[in-house]
């Protein structure tokens, strides 16, 4: 009985908490999801070229990069509530700064803006990913961790949704003022979850109550250094050039249907972008239940497969055909990121959690690849630019098949 109402009184202490920290994934989904609108959107109003419109995922996700050791260190140091209040400050922060950018106009300073939000992401996505896990019993941790990143796809979808019924409602293109309303109200709401979280007591958690990974059969020689592992140096890879593809395909996903498909126009769409992070979102659902009867690396392999023939579509450019490959390429995207780093991070013991901090900094690959993709869409058609992503999952299926092997040499 004494046990019962131990498991009632934790369950209650921790659903709070975890629906606050649940919040965080919508908000950082939202975040991401809102780069794929503004790169389109700065290219019409600032006149900036697709290659330096690319600048705006390279903004946010460098900041991953440079921010993913530092937030571990400090979460280390301090514990997960004051990263998760010094991402949220940041986050708000980096929102607020848009209304000052608006009125000076200039490219840079948005950049700026987006980079002190992508710090902020970065510390954010490095506490609650671990956090959501311990927030409860053991046993329910897979399920609060997809539970949790479900509502990441929920944010995914509003991004969009937000591009075409604000930032695009003026045919005509629309002006810099456009984005001050959007990021003013997402400042605020970043602002109140900041005050919610400041108050509210969290379940504290030290370093030392961190359960450290299981040694089982599947665990590789301990006396290897986590860069000796082969298949966590693959997954590092075909992470890198995952988040590379996602970045990469969101980004110039308006673009490529505006430019590739006659009568379109930024609105339209806005609202198919809105469609195919509705198909990322699904996927996740679906993903999730086709994993209890199908290996994670045959479905990563099947998935990373169609991603590259819709791709091959899209470069064909056959009308509306390609644009629905599109959105099927973002619904086989929904397990890649998960599934690369489950896979990755297997058997490697007391390394896992270093490991860990190194798969949240291959994220950085979202910095390069949209750059390239502008520049070749500059020089070509935006089409030819969808070459880079193609490649990337091409290696993604590679992983799948046979760099994810564990090597005990």
């Amino acid at each position: 009985m004494q046990g019962a109402n131990t498991a009632r009184i934790q369950k209650e202490t921790y659903v709070f908490p975890l629906a606050m920290v649940t919040l965080l994934f919508f908000m950082w989904g939202l975040a991401i999801s809102m780069l794929d609108v503004l790169n389109k959107h700065f290219q019409d109003v600032l006149q900036v070229s697709k290659g330096q419109s690319g600048l705006v995922q390279f903004a946010v996700y460098g900041a991953y990069f440079l921010m993913a050791l530092p937030a571990g260190y400090f979460m280390r140091r301090f514990g997960y509530k004051p990263g998760i209040l010094l991402g949220l400050a940041l986050y708000a922060f980096g929102s607020f700064l848009f209304y000052p950018a608006a009125q000076v106009a200039t490219f840079g300073f948005f950049l700026t803006a987006l980079f002190v939000i992508g710090c902020g992401l970065a510390i954010i996505e490095t506490a609650a990913n671990p956090y959501v896990t311990v927030l409860g019993n053991p046993e329910g941790s897979v399920f609060r961790l997809n539970l949790a990143q479900s509502f990441n796809g929920l944010g995914v979808v509003l991004g969009p949704l937000i591009g075409g019924l604000v930032l695009f409602a003026d045919e005509e293109g629309g002006t810099l003022i456009d984005v001050q309303q959007p990021y003013l109200i997402i400042g605020c709401v970043v602002l109140v979850i900041f005050v919610v979280f400041s108050l509210i007591k969290l379940p504290e958690i030290s370093v030392e109550d961190d359960t450290p990974a299981p040694q089982s059969a599947g665990t590789v020689v301990a006396s290897k250094k986590l860069f000796q592992h082969r298949h966590f140096v693959n997954g590092v890879i075909a992470q890198f050039v995952y988040i590379g593809a996602q970045a990469g395909v969101w980004g110039f996903f308006i673009n490529y249907v505006v430019d590739e498909v006659p009568g379109m126009t930024n609105k339209t769409a806005a609202f198919y972008l809105t469609a195919a992070m509705v198909l990322y979102t699904a996927g996740r659902f679906l993903g999730t239940a086709l994993l209890r009867y199908v290996s994670a690396t045959r479905l990563l392999a099947v998935y990373a497969l169609v991603a590259t023939l819709c791709l091959i579509v899209v470069m064909l450019n056959w009308g509306v055909i390609s644009i629905y490959a599109l959105m099927i390429s973002c619904f086989c995207m929904s397990i890649m990121f998960p599934t690369i780093f489950a896979l990755g991070i297997k058997g490697l013991g007391k390394e896992t959690k270093r490991a860990g901090s190194y798969m949240i900094m291959s994220i950085a690959g979202g910095a390069l690849l949209p750059p390239l993709m502008g520049l070749i869409a500059d020089v070509s058609m935006t089409s030819m630019a969808f070459v880079l992503p193609c490649i990337s999952f091409i290696v993604v299926f590679w992983y799948a098949r046979w760099g994810h092997r564990i090597s005990t040499k």
